[in-house]
């Protein structure tokens, strides 16, 4: 399953003017406008031209492959995103990236290209046949495409394999995946994306420890409501923030009724712009009945909420007692008061600004 925003595209008609293309290409997409590529996607990307953009979008190609073709382990995705020659200057390099995804690895190739060297037509054509080389990659074809590059260039290339309990959770074949030491049910987990770890979450594990006299874990889904699943690359990145002895789960819980029945017991912390979100009939699908019935089950499930008052991405600061929460979550909730702990700081941010 291919895509390419475009850039890259070319690679589509070399696949199929040869007779038999049928047999390597499922489908091929080119999402090229803004709102195309947000669709593909699930949501609006950091960027639109990066390595994390052509891993997502290599993802999202590898589980629509899922639904054409098995076994799991003959398909793949391969993306290309590039920004390349225009009718107009840009201010940013001409680059290239170019993602795999298979069910044992994620792979990704760079490329910047030195501006007003080539024509559009000529980067296109060496777009093309980066994505080519990627697809024979992904059909174990020892084979590549010469790249014609200039002195100076030089295509980056970096991946990761998976470990079998990855895949599983990949698949669906289990719903989570402990890392760190071993132990007994975790009582008190920190959900989050942790995209990136910061000093805010350092403290509140640190405070929340401190409270409720319990060591803590820290979840993080894999799977979104909306977005592809998490690459293997980037799960490795973001088990890669925290210290060796902490406990991470991976999971494939997306909504915290989920995770209520994953950490059934447990309390769980939050930020009261989380607390929010959870309580809001919009994140069911604006069915208000529904997201009452999922509020019963976590109370059901014995899980509870330790809540930090939290700024959020827009800017403004929230608390508990700004909330207005349906009785059968408010009394599942602990407030952390502002005196003990205030966290300004935004992941977002955080992630536009490249700090971690």
């Amino acid at each position: 399953m291919l895509a390419a925003t475009g850039g890259g595209s070319r690679a589509i008609a070399d696949l199929l003017e040869v007779p038999g293309g049928s047999k390597t290409l499922l489908e091929a997409v080119v999402p090229y406008s803004a709102p195309a590529m947000i669709e593909w996607l699930g949501g609006v990307p950091d960027e639109f031209c990066s390595a994390a953009t052509a891993r997502a979008m290599a993802m999202v190609a590898f589980q629509r492959a899922r639904r054409y073709e098995e076994p799991v382990s003959t398909v793949a995705g391969v993306a290309c995103t590039a920004s390349l020659a225009s009718d107009r200057p840009k201010r940013g390099p001409h680059r290239i990236h170019v993602a795999l995804q298979t069910i044992g690895e994620t792979a990704v190739w760079h490329l910047q290209l030195l501006k007003q060297r080539r024509s559009r037509v000529e980067e296109e054509r060496l777009a093309g046949r980066l994505l080519l080389n990627a697809v024979a990659a992904a059909c174990d074809v020892p084979d590549r495409l010469k790249l014609v590059l200039l002195e100076g260039e030089r295509v980056e290339e970096s991946s990761t394999r998976a470990p079998a309990e990855w895949q599983d959770l990949l698949l669906g074949n289990v719903e989570s995946v402990r890392v760190g030491p071993e132990g007994g049910p975790p009582r008190l987990v920190f959900p989050g994306a942790f995209n990136p770890l910061h000093a805010g979450h350092r403290r509140m594990v640190q405070i929340a420890r401190d409270m409720m006299q319990q060591p803590a874990a820290v979840e993080i889904s894999i799977v979104n409501v909306d977005k592809p699943p998490l690459d293997y690359m980037e799960i490795e990145r973001r088990l890669g923030q925290f210290p060796p002895e902490w406990t991470i789960y991976l999971t494939r819980a997306a909504r915290f009724e989920e995770k209520s029945r994953l950490f059934a017991g447990a309390t769980l912390i939050v930020g009261a712009d989380t607390l929010r979100r959870i309580a809001s009939p919009r994140y069911h699908g604006g069915d208000a009945a529904a997201c009452r019935e999922s509020l019963e089950r976590i109370a059901a499930n014995g899980c509870r909420f330790l809540v930090f008052d939290r700024c959020e991405d827009g800017g403004g600061f929230v608390r508990l007692a700004d909330l207005d929460l349906p009785d059968v979550l408010r009394s599942l909730c602990q407030e952390v008061s502002p005196e003990v702990f205030r966290d300004d700081v935004s992941s977002t941010a955080l992630r536009k600004s490249g700090a971690g």
